[in-house]
């Protein structure tokens, strides 16, 4: 008995302890397994940060790293991290919109049905809240918001016309006529119901009368059956079509500023493209409207551009490069249903919560992530030898990226730190005869480029039985009128989200239409913004043409060969826009001199 007594008060005083401890440090002990009201879970995909995903739930960075302490290091692909709701995170950083929604994470079982009577939802406010939702996205363990307005459940009244019979006795003297003009009633409706009237009208007779009423009826809205809402979920989207497309085209030209600066010239020559792009569909009957303003510096002008009635009209934005400039036209284009296009920059957060974006760019954690992958998948049975240089523009993040992935796939690797005197001699000791090796500098410059390929050209020169690849960077397409025969030599690879073939005929068309139109070459810069405003116009105005404003869902059917840009559109989340993930890798091919370009989606 007293040892019954012992053990209980053990237990009691243990879990005393934890709880007063748990108070001490602030921290709410939270099931891994079971969603409460207060966290949700959010399964990591490729590319994501821990600052992507606060952004796209606006909560803070440390109110994840709170709930999740491990993160602070790192965040592998597929893990789940504890997300908290908005309403209860320290550093909450939501925008008045993003706080009228909670989020959910779908569980086993749970169907749109389920969900809408859950949290007392209509499932059109679901499915309008998550655009991207359909029956392929709602999986176990996606996100999705949930609205916090709520079903009216009152009782709806409404008035009815409604028709009653009273029993009349008839008068002496009264005629059909005069009955009829007494309750205004046609002679057929009384005769329907009073087939003896057809002989006549009598005194003393007993008719019946209709008389129309008004009456209030109370109803409670008819709930939709739950095999009717979740086939929501597939029910086929039917494409807007336009008979011709009205684009903005939202661009800091200068007009107004003394001279142009290399940057400048650089968006002329993408509106430039862009016309370019026009004239080619419009040769295949499609009509183009294109509305051109120049959004200068700051925000000024762009308020009185966005102000106009006719830019409210348009099917497609295209334009901005700073976040100053991005935020009010992506806010514009949210309001007004309209598509809008960021064709620069890849820091920009909108696309993570505005349905209606696309970001061409990629962000560059997405870009390392797909990178590495495809890294892993060419070289995972090579002698994988990373050097360090010392040099400016070190790829740290994608190094780190990459490593990671060895790592967990248990691919073995080795780390040289480059030393000019030795660097022959250290990089000879790592290579291997029995498998192919390959040489990844961790900077993307063309000083590191300049101390390493010399040394490995003559090793391998020196030594056939040694086979040497190497493996860099989007930068280097602009090194090849120095890099060139060292890269072709060393059979190397480098991944980028662009390129362009000078040599390639769809290349020297467009160099050559764009010459004779405009009597001059473009900018020697990568990736050339002509070609980048060409194929943005290509895809997006031949999108819209076949699959109308609504071709979001028919993206996996558009496959545009590009000349420079890939276009590999992915959705962000449930309720956010779309990004692309396309990945080029070229290869300056050994054996024949060639570059190819493989398109990876």
């Amino acid at each position: 008995m007293n040892k019954i007594i012992i053990y209980l008060l053990t237990v009691f005083f243990c879990f005393t302890c934890a709880k007063v401890y748990s108070q001490e440090k602030g921290t709410k002990i939270i099931s891994t397994n079971i969603q409460d009201d207060d966290i949700f879970y959010h399964t990591i995909e490729q590319g994501q940060t821990v600052y992507s995903i606060a952004t796209m739930y606006g909560v803070g960075v440390e109110d994840i790293y709170r709930l999740n302490p491990e993160s602070r290091e790192m965040i592998k692909t597929g893990e789940k991290l504890r997300i908290p709701q908005k309403d209860i995170a320290t550093t909450v950083t939501a925008t008045q919109e993003d706080r009228d929604y909670s989020f959910h994470t779908i569980q086993p079982k749970e169907t749109l049905y389920s969900l809408s009577k859950r949290y007392e939802v209509s499932a059109t406010n679901i499915i309008n809240a998550n655009p991207g939702l359909s029956v392929s996205t709602f999986q176990i363990g996606k996100t999705i918001r949930i609205p916090s307005v709520k079903i009216d459940q009152l009782p709806q009244t409404e008035s009815q016309t409604v028709v009653k019979y009273i029993e009349y006795k008839v008068e002496r003297k009264e005629t059909m006529y005069r009955l009829t003009r007494k309750f205004n009633v046609t002679v057929e409706e009384l005769i329907a119901k009073n087939p003896e009237l057809q002989k006549g009208v009598k005194a003393d007779m007993i008719i019946k009368v209709p008389v129309k009423t008004e009456e209030t009826i109370t109803q409670t809205a008819a709930q939709p059956k739950e095999r009717e809402v979740n086939a929501m979920l597939s029910t086929p989207k039917q494409i807007n079509k336009v008979d011709k497309i009205k684009v903005a085209l939202l661009l800091p030209f200068m007009a107004d500023q003394i001279g142009q600066t290399s940057t400048t010239t650089r968006f002329v020559e993408y509106y430039e493209g862009l016309l370019l792009a026009i004239d080619s569909l419009k040769n295949t009957g499609i009509s183009i409207e294109l509305i051109v303003r120049d959004t200068g510096s700051g925000t000024q002008k762009l308020d009185q551009i966005l102000n106009e009635t006719a830019l409210k009209n348009v099917h497609l934005i295209i334009g901005a490069v700073e976040d100053e400039q991005i935020k009010p036209i992506a806010e514009f284009a949210r309001k007004n249903s309209i598509k809008y296009v960021i064709p620069f920059t890849s820091k920009n957060d909108d696309v993570l919560s505005n349905y209606y974006i696309y970001q061409v760019n990629t962000p560059h954690s997405y870009l390392h992530a797909r990178a590495s992958e495809e890294a892993y998948k060419m070289f995972y049975d090579y002698n994988i030898i990373f050097v360090d240089t010392y040099d400016k523009d070190d790829k740290a993040e994608f190094i780190k990226t990459f490593k990671l992935e060895l790592t967990q796939k248990q691919v073995p690797f080795k780390d040289l730190v480059f030393h000019d005197e030795s660097f022959a001699n250290d990089v000879l000791s790592l290579l291997v005869t029995d498998k192919r090796n390959v040489i990844i500098p961790i900077s993307g410059s063309s000083a590191a480029l300049n101390k390493i390929c010399s040394p490995l050209r003559i090793i391998v020169e020196a030594n056939p039985s040694f086979i040497v690849n190497m493996f860099g960077y989007p930068e280097w397409q602009t090194y090849t009128r120095e890099c060139l025969d060292d890269f072709h030599a060393l059979d190397t690879y480098i991944y980028s989200h662009f390129y362009a073939d000078n040599m390639a005929n769809n290349v020297l068309r467009f160099n050559t239409k764009y010459k004779t139109w405009y009597s001059k070459e473009m900018m020697n810069t990568y990736p050339k913004y002509g070609i980048l405003g060409f194929d943005t116009g290509m895809f997006f105005f031949d999108a819209i043409h076949k699959y109308g404003t609504n071709f979001e869902n028919n993206l996996n059917k558009i496959h545009y060969k590009s000349i420079q840009t890939g276009f590999d559109f992915h959705r962000a989340n449930n309720w956010g826009g779309f990004i692309n993930t396309n990945l080029f890798i070229i290869h300056y091919n050994k054996r024949d001199f060639k570059v190819i370009r493989y398109e990876l989606n």
